[in-house]
């Protein structure tokens, strides 16, 4: 606690007569003039000065406002010289103040300040170059720093400068009643830091003076009544800027003809090692110690020269009764404080420091520990508390345990820090917090978590569920194949040793704090998931889970297809034998077209040209071992392209690889499949929506043909996107096809390359256009086309798609060519699959033909699933309805075939 003496009490009585009387209500107060010369001001010298049109310089303002008006001037330089000849009222005093909340950011009143015949003034926050106070009087200069020369003098009176900085000072020229206090003055001129010459009542109180080239106070002349206490003065080594020969550096230099009448006490006197001169210099006499000076002259009975415990001499110490000292806070902003560590030596048991600054405990962070931050019920928890306290016998530390409980409060005392305990009766999540606070009454705050448990055994405990996306934000990115595990139920009466879940994949993670953890798995499959757990008492308890981590049920996603890569623009061939990695449009990967960060699959049209030798591409998510499948198969010389569905690796990424040879691969994204977004499906057994050969002819090359898909054959006229079965037949060139939904903005995609003599198919899922329609456009040439429907995705659909990493479901090879006109059933197809996405080849073909797919058990479609043709192997996108797990698939009376059938993925009910 702060100690209320008889110095406190005379102290505070004194402050209206040295600070002046009362100010003046704020309704009696006129209203505020402006300065501003900012960039931004809208500045005007000859506008109101108001806040919005604020004056551009301070010599507009000076001219006219009044006695009780502030003028308030943001921080700046003004340049030229500014006198100010104006003057206030008594208790209504004209004050100019920098207009800012930030103390170190200041207004520049000019290159030269001048005050003559001027009165009833006040200067607060400002900084002014040589400055020189004339024939003026009641002068208030506070919190401002006055640079280069500052004179006071002309018979000026009752100029009071406090809680400033200064370079220099002079008071000469019958200046009367002039207070310096608790300013910090550094002079680096060839003159005293502080002059007193021809003046008189002059008090110098409470100042930190600092003087590299003359002495630090000077007092001559007939300077009757001066006082000089409690001042801290350094006497430094001389700087290089100081004039030669140097000029005897006195701490206290007080000439004969003013001894007589000038009071020295309570001053601390510190010399630089190295610097010879004496201390005092008194009526012509110089005197090193306070005791020789204390002796010869009767002053500085309570002085120190150079002390050896510096803080000890200046900490509450001074006289706060004398002449210009204030109770006030100092220069920086620090009040007078009872320092409980050190005796109140100042006059009458005061405790204001000397000097200007206020030695503070500088309270500003608080420290804590607990020795039990997790323990069960019943145990004892201690906590230690510290501060940064420069005074720590006068610290005060209330604990507050979290649980409701009444805080403890405890004292540092001498001791390395404060010390309270508590025992929880029942479990929480609590947050101790601990205040400390000093004598002044300044508070700082810290807090920390424990865990109260219940009493009793370990226990592991563990959840594991699959982490599934909630929006198709580029940015918000959820891998497939994702879970979360959570130990949170786990009992832990006693801290953990160990706390990690292994996912089973080789991958392991610490859960100290029994926090939930995620994890992305390579590839799809069974996994046991096994919490361990062990505690500071070396008790060890496990928990598994079984994880099936498999690719989620997802709607599809149409858009407006691009192309994203093209081998020819890079590296113009891909050698066979060699995996290559490709970047998927996910995200912001392809940054003009932003996609959903968290797809399960994409749907891609892949093509194969420049084949330097029969050969076939496999594309298969990254991570994950290339599977026995294939999805384009293309003759040397020839093009060739295919839909592919394939799942998202976990480098959002695919990979494929040419088997043999080399060739060029262009790739053009279609869509693709994520949970919890997108349409679902409805398979359809494929019906016919076009055949050029019986309506309307052949298209030709460069032109295009649009083509109701949407509202008949049983696809909704609200339906988002069809899935198509695109042939090309009697094409008299090799010539590309595009399906595209809007006939305004054709893509720079294909969907379909055809050649002469031969039928060529691909499936295409197109976005529905306007009015239900979508695009054909080909080339060069003229073909044929033929367009059966084999599913829609809507708002109505019934099915979401499961991407599954390819497998391959059947190889006639190993059981027989199919015959002309006979049927093959492929299963291996999920009991729940009413929907499948197949890649259907057709190879050692002996005549032209086709095949169809359809549900196994349901009537055979009059449309073809891929067209055969004789020493060719034909690959092709297939989505077809699924019959109890099975497909069935046609071979027309064309010829023979191998049939090999491929799993992509399968359509479920939800």
């Amino acid at each position: 606690m702060v100690r209320l003496t008889r110095a406190t009490v005379l102290l505070t009585a004194g402050l209206v007569t040295v600070l002046g009387m009362p100010a003046v209500s704020a309704a009696e107060a006129p209203a505020d003039l402006f300065v501003n010369n900012g960039t931004n001001a809208h500045c005007s010298d000859t506008g109101p000065g108001t806040q919005s049109v604020p004056f551009c310089s301070l010599q507009p303002a000076v001219k006219v406002v009044r006695p009780g008006q502030t003028v308030r001037i943001a921080p700046g330089a003004y340049r030229g010289a500014l006198t100010i000849d104006r003057s206030g009222e008594q208790g209504r005093p004209i004050t100019f103040v920098t207009d800012t909340a930030n103390a170190a950011h200041r207004a520049v009143l000019g290159d030269a300040l001048s005050l003559d015949g001027a009165s009833h003034l006040v200067f607060r926050g400002v900084t002014a170059r040589n400055a020189k106070i004339e024939r003026s009087s009641d002068i208030t200069m506070e919190t401002s720093m006055l640079a280069g020369e500052f004179v006071i003098g002309a018979g000026s009176a009752d100029v009071r400068v406090s809680r400033s900085t200064i370079g220099s000072g002079q008071i000469r020229d019958g200046a009367q009643r002039t207070i310096i206090n608790r300013n910090n003055i550094n002079s680096t001129a060839s003159r005293p830091a502080i002059s007193v010459e021809d003046a008189s009542g002059t008090a110098i109180a409470n100042n930190s003076i600092t003087s590299y080239c003359d002495a630090g106070i000077s007092v001559t002349g007939a300077s009757t009544g001066t006082s000089l206490v409690n001042n801290v003065v350094f006497t430094e080594r001389a700087q290089p800027r100081c004039e030669t020969p140097l000029i005897t550096r006195h701490g206290l230099r007080v000439a004969q003809s003013a001894a007589g009448g000038t009071q020295a006490d309570y001053n601390v006197l510190y010399q630089q090692t190295g610097i010879t001169d004496a201390a005092y210099h008194w009526a012509g006499t110089d005197h090193t110690t306070p005791a020789g000076f204390r002796e010869a002259t009767g002053q500085g009975a309570h002085d120190f020269v150079n002390p050896a415990d510096f803080t000890a001499a200046v900490v509450d110490s001074a006289d706060a009764t004398a002449p210009g000292a204030l109770a006030s806070p100092d220069f920086v902003g620090f009040a007078p404080i009872d320092d409980p560590g050190v005796a109140n030596t100042g006059k009458d048991g005061g405790f204001l420091d000397r000097g200007a600054r206020e030695s503070h405990d500088q309270l500003s962070t608080v420290t804590m520990s607990v020795d039990q931050p997790w323990a069960p019920v019943g145990t004892k928890v201690e906590v230690k508390a510290s501060s940064n306290s420069r005074w720590p016998a006068g610290m005060a530390y209330s604990v507050d345990f979290g649980d409701g409980s009444s805080p403890v409060v405890t004292r540092q005392g001498e001791a390395a820090a404060a010390v309270a305990s508590h025992v929880y009766s029942s479990p929480c999540a609590c947050v101790v917090k601990v205040t400390a606070s000093n004598a002044t009454g300044k508070k700082v705050h810290t807090e920390q978590p424990v865990k109260v448990t219940a009493a009793g055994a370990l226990s592991a405990a563990l959840t594991v569920v699959q982490v599934l996306p909630t929006s198709d934000s580029p940015t918000e990115r959820v891998s497939p194949l994702t879970v979360r595990a959570d130990p949170a139920a786990s009992t832990t009466p006693w801290p953990l040793s160990r706390a990690d879940v292994d996912f089973g994949d080789g991958t392991t993670q610490q859960v100290s704090d029994l926090s939930q953890v995620t994890h992305t798995y390579r590839t799809p499959g069974d996994y046991n998931v096994v919490l361990t757990l062990q505690d500071s008492k070396g008790t060890t308890s496990t928990s598994r889970h079984l994880v099936k981590a498999d690719y989620a049920a997802s709607g599809y996603v149409a858009i407006e297809p691009f192309r994203f890569y093209d081998s020819r623009d890079d590296t113009p061939v891909m050698p066979g034998g060699t995996p290559l990695w490709m970047s998927l449009p996910i995200g912001f990967n392809q940054p003009e077209h932003p996609l959903s960060a968290s797809m399960s699959a994409v749907v891609l049209n892949v093509t194969v040209t420049g084949a330097t030798q029969d050969t076939h591409l496999t594309v298969w998510p990254d991570g994950q071992d290339r599977p026995a499948t294939s999805n384009v198969n293309v003759r040397a010389g020839a093009t060739t392209s295919n839909t592919v569905t394939v799942p998202v690796g976990n480098s959002n990424g695919a990979l494929m690889q040419l088997n043999s040879g080399w060739a060029s691969i262009i790739v053009d994204f279609v869509g693709y499949y994520q949970p919890n977004i997108g349409q679902r499906f409805t398979p359809l057994a494929p019906s016919r929506l076009l055949d050029t050969r019986t309506a309307g002819g052949a298209l030709p090359g460069g032109q295009t043909r649009t083509v109701k898909v949407a509202g008949v054959n049983g696809i909704p006229a609200d339906a988002t996107a069809v899935a198509l079965n695109l042939t090309g037949t009697g094409a008299t060139e090799n010539a590309h096809v595009i399906a595209y939904p809007d006939p305004a903005r054709r893509t720079a995609t294909s969907n379909l390359n055809v050649e002469p003599g031969k039928d060529k198919s691909n499936q295409a899922i197109v976005p529905v256009g306007p009015n239900g329609t979508i695009t054909l456009f080909t080339n060069s040439g003229s073909t044929h086309l033929v367009l059966d429907a084999v599913g829609y995705y809507g708002k109505d659909g019934r099915t979401l798609f499961k991407p599954v990493v390819p497998k391959r479901l059947a190889d006639t090879r190993a059981t027989g060519k199919l015959a002309p006109g006979a049927t093959t059933t492929v299963s291996g197809l999920p009991a729940n699959a009413v929907g499948a996405v197949l890649n259907v080849t057709a190879t050692d073909t002996t005549g032209p033909g086709f095949l169809t797919a359809y549900a196994f058990g349901g009537t055979l479609p009059g449309a073809s699933s891929l067209n055969t043709l004789p020493g060719a192997t034909v690959p092709n996108h297939v989505t077809t309805p699924v019959g109890s797990g099975k497909v069935s698939i046609f071979n027309s009376w064309g010829g023979s075939n191998h049939v090999i059938t491929d799993l992509l993925g399968y359509f479920t009910n939800p």
